[in-house]
């Protein structure tokens, strides 16, 4: 290499690199722009409601001494507090009984489908799907009008028999009524998810299952079922989060269940009545971030369990 082309190329060094950062520089501020949006509402209609939550929580509004910085008394007061003890305690009943339904249905429609190859299975799995498709305020006053016991048809088919149909919205049976319409409404929802879980299985392995003699039950608690366990998972912490939370269906009937369902029915419902029924924003921010601590340590002991046992369905 000559004297003249080393000099060239010690000269276009440095051109090359500021040319790379230059177009690395513009994709940046590309991908800026592109996320920009986002990012502003992610901002204004989340970070900042939080922040704002976070910040009303700290402090105590009385007709005497005015507002006053309390810290964390409000959250003292929340986890000593009978109402929002006992709502924790009914969600969490709520979820042991529900999360184990909803998947067993869920899987049990995703096993079914996915042996059916018709188009009554297509139809069905819309079919199936659809309830999730429906907001949840038009399902629980749906629901709400199947279960009473004045109007309902229920109630009506029930009379032909001469028999009383049971009462789904009264205290006795509440529990079992929101059970049945949670589970209609989010089952066809985890279903098309472990549907989709099990279109991934790789067809030949239940060639060679068969050809080794395996019975199609075999086939689905030996393949199926395992390879779709990480669905599985993914649904359970989905339903765990969401029923820790539970508040639409209930505040829906609320009204239609005479008496069954309190204001401080769930932790949600017990925060929604302080806020906006008794105007204590502050102890009603400090109950929906002390529900989103209990959501959060469930959600990790969870988690931190299946980590430990490797796998928590094998």
């Amino acid at each position: 290499m000559t004297a003249s082309t080393e000099a060239a190329v010690k000269a276009e060094a440095p051109l090359s690199s500021k040319r790379r950062k230059s177009t690395a520089a513009r994709q940046n501020l590309f991908g800026w722009l592109f996320v920009s949006p986002f990012a502003v509402i992610f901002l204004a209609l989340l970070v900042l409601p939080i922040g704002y939550a976070l910040y009303l929580s700290l402090f105590q509004k009385s007709l005497i001494g005015g507002t006053r910085f309390v810290l964390f008394g409000n959250y003292a007061k929340a986890f000593t507090d009978p109402s929002f003890l006992d709502g924790v305690w009914f969600v969490i009943r709520f979820s042991i009984v529900l999360i184990p339904l909803q998947m067993a249905v869920s899987l049990a429609i995703a096993l079914i489908l996915d042996i059916i190859v018709t188009r009554f299975a297509r139809f069905s799995r819309l079919m199936i799907f659809m309830p999730y498709a429906i907001p949840t305020v038009i399902g629980a006053l749906m629901w709400g009008f199947l279960y009473s016991d004045n109007f309902g048809p229920l109630a009506e088919l029930f009379g032909i028999f001469g028999a009383q149909a049971p009462d789904f919205l009264s205290r006795s049976l509440i529990f079992y009524g929101l059970l049945n319409i949670v589970t209609w409404q989010w089952a066809g929802y985890y279903m098309i998810i472990l549907y989709a879980a099990l279109q991934g299985i790789d067809p030949t392995l239940y060639e060679a299952a068969r050809i080794d003699g395996a019975s199609q039950w075999q086939i689905i608690w030996r393949i199926k079922i395992p390879l779709v366990a990480p669905a599985l998972l993914l649904i359970l912490v989905f339903a765990l989060i969401g029923t820790l939370q539970f508040f639409n269906e209930p505040k829906i009937l609320q009204d239609l269940a005479a008496g069954a369902i309190p204001n401080d029915f769930t932790p949600n419902m017990y925060a929604y009545q302080q806020a906006f029924s008794l105007a204590n924003y502050n102890y009603g921010a400090a109950i929906s971030f002390a529900l989103g601590a209990v959501v959060f340590v469930c959600v990790y002991v969870f988690l931190f369990a299946t980590r430990k046992r490797g796998s928590f369905f094998s």
